[in-house]
């Protein structure tokens, strides 16, 4: 008998220490999961169409073959665009692919999905060991994000052979969060998706110390990133795309925060200082992206629209704010979804978070 305690009790003990976290999660627990589950089942909009534009986009991966490469080497943009372009869109295909191909997996049952995107898996987990050139950090860690929620989507898949969810885990720590972690202690952007692709690993992998140290990175710049008034310095002063690098911030800080609030139900998007906060960084990017014309910063900058960004942030973000302009302003582009260049709200009208219970 006590023997047998002793075993149960190091088994306990094994288990515990392996799985930290509840998976899947991370972008998507498994509360979210059902909810959407039980809104497609009522055929409830605007979930259901959300739902056969998902399905439509992972059957059409079928058709797509893997674009691994051993060397992701991606030259700096405003370098040598055309090669930039190239070989960034062989991880972004594939990452989306295997997102999607999860997610439509989790939410209809059919193993079929599952294996598709372990394909996409697998072969960057086999041929992909490192990254290179001035952007190849950078690309990988805001394209191979998806890369990550696909595996913690498909991590109690039964059909995922034990020696490839290692390996994947091997290139997601190895690899893809090695790019993350090289560029989170930057100023600006980078570090922003740095530490959304790190937090990410980290509770994929079951990291608490790693999650904990990326929500401390991101509480410890939060009010130098944004400015009283909601500006967002690092970013407004890039010319005509200063909207768009406003976005291109807050996007990963708020899929960051929703990360670390799944993990450890902290909600860093009530986290202020003044009048310092997300919201207000948001509430600035949604007024000048509808009046560029008011954008102090350059003349005539680039414009985001509902279909794509800022629609996507602030379809998830109206839930989260209870901001009806957002809801507003992204209703008549629904069902959106971002199926390209990086991956934080992809799936934003499917997929809305709650930071209170899922009902």
């Amino acid at each position: 008998m006590k023997a047998f305690i002793v075993t149960l009790f190091l088994a306990l003990l094994f288990s515990t220490s392996q799985a930290q976290y509840a998976h899947p999660g991370g972008m998507h627990p498994q509360a979210q999961l059902d909810f959407v589950k039980k809104k497609i089942k009522a055929r409830e909009q605007p979930y259901q169409n959300a739902y056969l534009q998902l399905m439509q986009y992972a059957d059409s991966a079928f058709q797509h073959p893997t674009h691994a490469l051993a060397d992701f080497k991606v030259p700096g943009y405003y370098i040598d665009a055309a090669s930039h372009r190239t070989n960034s869109r062989s991880l972004q295909s594939d990452a989306f692919d295997a997102y999607a191909c999860a997610l439509a997996y989790q939410l209809s049952g059919q193993k079929r999905y599952a294996d598709q995107a372990l394909k996409y898996l697998k072969a960057w987990a086999d041929l992909n060991k490192t990254y290179s050139d001035h952007d190849g950090s950078l690309v990988m860690a805001y394209s191979g994000t998806a890369m990550v929620i696909a595996g913690e989507l498909l991590s109690n898949y039964k059909g995922w052979k034990e020696a490839d969810q290692k390996q994947f885990k091997s290139w997601v720590s190895e690899v893809y969060r090695k790019s993350a972690n090289e560029i989170r202690n930057r100023k600006n952007n980078w570090a922003d998706w740095g530490r959304y692709g790190s937090i990410l690993s980290a509770y994929y992998l079951d990291e608490p110390a790693e999650v904990n140290e990326n929500i401390r990175l991101i509480k410890s710049d939060l009010f130098e990133k944004i400015a009283e008034d909601g500006h967002m310095p690092h970013e407004t002063v890039r010319g005509n795309n200063g909207i768009w690098y406003t976005y291109f911030s807050l996007a990963p800080i708020t899929a960051a925060s929703w990360v670390a609030y799944n993990a450890t139900g902290e909600s860093i998007f009530s986290y202020s200082q003044g009048n310092r906060s997300i919201k207000k960084a948001v509430d600035y990017l949604y007024y000048y992206n509808l009046h560029p014309e008011e954008w102090t910063w350059y003349k005539n900058p680039n414009q985001g629209s509902p279909q794509k960004w800022p629609g996507n942030l602030l379809e998830v973000l109206a839930d989260v704010y209870q901001e009806p302009r957002f809801a507003d302003y992204t209703q008549p582009a629904r069902p959106l979804i971002y199926n390209l260049h990086h991956f934080a709200w992809t799936f934003p009208t499917l997929m809305k978070i709650q930071l209170t219970e899922y009902k």
